[in-house]
């Protein structure tokens, strides 16, 4: 039987860092990391047929747009 931390290890992969290390970078990248782990999830519910496209598109657009709002509130790339 899997514990909890295991459950959410499984669910929630992450990937070790090797860019230049910085707190602003390690938050970018964990936002990064969650943005493509929710990405995977609904296009495997798209591709279920658990979730219409048009719904799916409108979920992605929407965790671009944090995710852009991320960069921008961190300076990444000024």
């Amino acid at each position: 039987m899997l514990s909890d931390n295991d459950k959410h290890d499984f669910l929630y992969p992450r990937n070790s860092y090797h860019g230049e290390v910085s707190p602003t970078n390690l938050v970018f990248n964990a936002n990064l990391q969650e943005f493509s782990q929710k990405i995977s999830y609904i296009c495997a519910l798209e591709a279920g047929g658990k979730v219409p496209p048009e719904k799916a598109f409108k979920q992605i657009k929407s965790l671009w747009k944090e995710l852009k709002r991320s960069k921008k509130q961190l300076g990444i790339g000024e």
